[in-house]
């Protein structure tokens, strides 16, 4: 299938690893050119060699602390100057600490602001201007299943991340006029470093081992076992092609059919 992707320039956030990897080597096997954008630089460049032996596409590296707006501004900026143009926003940093309401200080929900809800309005801030430019914008937001069903012990991802998702809502019809599509990608229990933080800690909080915790997980999964990174870029990739100009506005999951909801 053809995807209207070939020559297309994308940011990606958090591509040092999971999801953010994943979607960034998806779109490049597309003919993407990628911006790779995390704080650590010598990951990055290591993922920015791995994308060109495995596609022969463009891949560039701009770190970048996404909590901080001078970085986010410098990374925009250094994409366009070495790339030539920005059709691509995948806005993705890391998940906040697990813990109960009663645990979490008021820095600990300043922090999480900062990287789940402000981090995302900065980047798209930065964006935009090129997005506009390109004709064919596309946002794409990882979020998290806890936008649809809140999961215990996850208080600040269930609080600021819902954010993310009324700023989307909002924004793709403020952005309609401009062909700039906006969506937001919910992951269930994907195999990536921060699920195994999260059943080291519910592990922890119950007294039993990581592989009865995930084993507990699992049992909750229709599909019976955790998805895997690209499982998740292969929907970002979907949402980025001229394939889904008509989607806009939306949330949606890759759960293995977890969510009790519709």
């Amino acid at each position: 299938m053809e995807l209207g992707l070939q020559g297309t320039v994308a940011f990606v956030a958090g591509a040092s690893q999971g999801l953010g990897k994943a979607i960034a080597l998806g779109l490049a096997q597309e003919g993407c050119k990628i911006a790779l954008c995390a704080r650590r630089a010598d990951e990055l460049a290591k993922v920015a060699e791995e994308i060109r032996s495995k596609t022969g596409s463009t891949a560039i590296v701009v770190p970048a602390d996404v909590t901080k707006p001078d970085q986010i501004k410098g990374a925009i900026a250094s994409t366009v100057e070495q790339l030539g143009r920005l059709d691509i926003l995948v806005t993705n940093g890391g998940g906040p600490p697990a813990g109960a309401f009663a645990v979490q200080s008021d820095e600990a929900w300043q922090t999480a602001f900062e990287l789940n809800l402000m981090s995302v309005v900065h980047m798209i801030r930065e964006a935009l201007p090129h997005l506009q430019k390109s004709g064919r914008g596309r946002i794409i937001n990882m979020t998290s299943s806890s936008v649809k069903e809140p999961v215990q012990a996850l208080i600040l991802s269930n609080a600021l991340r819902a954010g993310v998702v009324g700023l989307a809502k909002t924004l793709s019809v403020e952005l309609a006029p401009d062909n700039i599509t906006v969506n937001n990608i919910a992951p269930g229990r994907i195999d990536t470093a921060r699920i195994r933080y999260l059943d080291k800690a519910r592990a922890q909080a119950q007294g039993i081992s990581e592989e009865e915790a995930k084993a507990a997980a699992v049992t909750q999964i229709p599909l019976g076992r955790y998805g895997l990174p690209e499982e998740v870029a292969n929907l970002a990739v979907f949402l980025a092609s001229d394939k889904a100009a008509y989607m806009t506005g939306s949330t949606i999951p890759v759960d293995g059919g977890m969510l009790k909801g519709t």
